[in-house]
């Protein structure tokens, strides 16, 4: 039988995306954030609902499979209140309800007992009780569960991500598929990125305002001029270095104000990816940052990806956002590969 997805939590569609890409259909994405919305339907075959997973009826998900198929329910709930940086500052306890989703995705899953299901989210998450609850109740119902931490390079993503991805199948026993690809073939920063246009910082590309560079200071240009690609700020004079660094917290952070290197992957790509000053986010070769098409493409998004109505005016916080949370879409091929050999090996 087809296998027939919805995608919970699906933002701007790079896990929807990737799906697509590996063969299965995926009927619909469902995400809170209405501003998701062009980007997930222009450019996948599939419906965006807006709606909170909290607060929406399971009998609304199962009313969108069609008959006789193997529904695939799946998702990526918001990774931020377990993500190495939130548990850096976090002293007591999560903030919010966000961290709480989980715990929604798991009652979706009671309601609808679909065939598969996948959740991918930060590796941290494998340390709290809610992701142990979540796979206790996955067992609980019958499911065979399976998960690991993907290294993104070993499946075509040009950054150095990890993330947990779990499978679980009440057909058979279920897996993320092997690496695909090797360290002496990983996908680097120039293989994805190097083919655009040169652009100065604060400009865009006439041909493409998503490929545009964040505006750089004065003393920030001294600084990229001096930087070395997979270097650190001690490659700078001493008089361009910040206070901050020089006090034994700042020894921590000798990434932020980086280069990236073209012949490697690039770091994780964070929803502040613009900013020359927020990670290793300058450009290999040129005085800026990398802009937002060059971010999204390291996500390995498609280089005509299209995030925005015509003449909409880009918001580089909003579209950070969207890209830095999204699930690189070649992670996403992966995990439907892995989930349309499932369903051949069992029929």
């Amino acid at each position: 039988m087809p296998c027939a997805v919805i995608d919970l939590f699906c933002g701007i569609g790079g896990l929807t995306h990737g799906l697509t890409r590996s063969g299965l259909q995926v009927l619909a994405g469902i995400d809170i954030d209405s501003t998701c919305q062009y980007a997930y339907e222009k450019n996948n075959d599939a419906q965006f609902i807006e709606a909170d997973v909290a607060q929406l009826a399971s009998d609304e998900i199962v009313s969108l499979y069609p008959a006789e198929v193997v529904r695939a329910l799946v998702g990526c709930a918001p990774c931020q209140p377990f993500s190495k940086y939130t548990q850096r500052y976090r002293k007591d306890g999560h903030k919010g309800d966000k961290w709480k989703l989980l715990y929604s995705f798991a009652e979706k899953v009671t309601d609808i007992l679909p065939e598969i299901v996948s959740m991918e989210n930060v590796p941290e998450l494998a340390s709290e009780p809610v992701f142990d609850d979540f796979r206790n109740t996955l067992t609980d119902l019958g499911y065979h569960v399976s998960w690991s931490i993907a290294f993104c390079p070993d499946y075509g993503v040009p950054q150095g991500r990890r993330r947990l991805v779990l499978l679980a199948s009440r057909l058979g026993d279920i897996k993320l598929i092997e690496p695909q690809y090797t360290p002496e073939n990983y996908l680097t920063v120039k293989d994805s990125i190097g083919m655009l246009p040169p652009i100065k910082a604060g400009q865009s590309s006439k041909d493409d305002s998503l490929h545009t560079a964040a505006q750089l200071s004065s003393i920030n240009i001294k600084r990229i001029k001096q930087s070395v690609p997979g270097g650190t700020w001690r490659d700078w004079d001493e008089n361009l270095q910040l206070t901050c660094h020089k006090k034994e917290s700042g020894i921590t952070y000798p990434s932020v104000y980086g280069r990236m290197s073209w012949n490697e992957p690039a770091p994780t790509i964070t929803t502040q990816f613009y900013g020359y000053g927020n990670g290793r986010f300058g450009h290999p070769e040129q005085d800026r940052g990398i802009s937002l098409r060059e971010g999204a493409m390291l996500q390995s998004f498609p280089p005509d990806y299209d995030f925005l109505p015509p003449n909409m005016i880009v918001s580089k916080k909003e579209l950070g956002i969207h890209i830095g949370n999204a699930v690189p879409v070649n992670l996403g091929v992966a995990i439907g590969e892995s989930i349309r050999r499932h369903i051949e090996e069992v029929n």
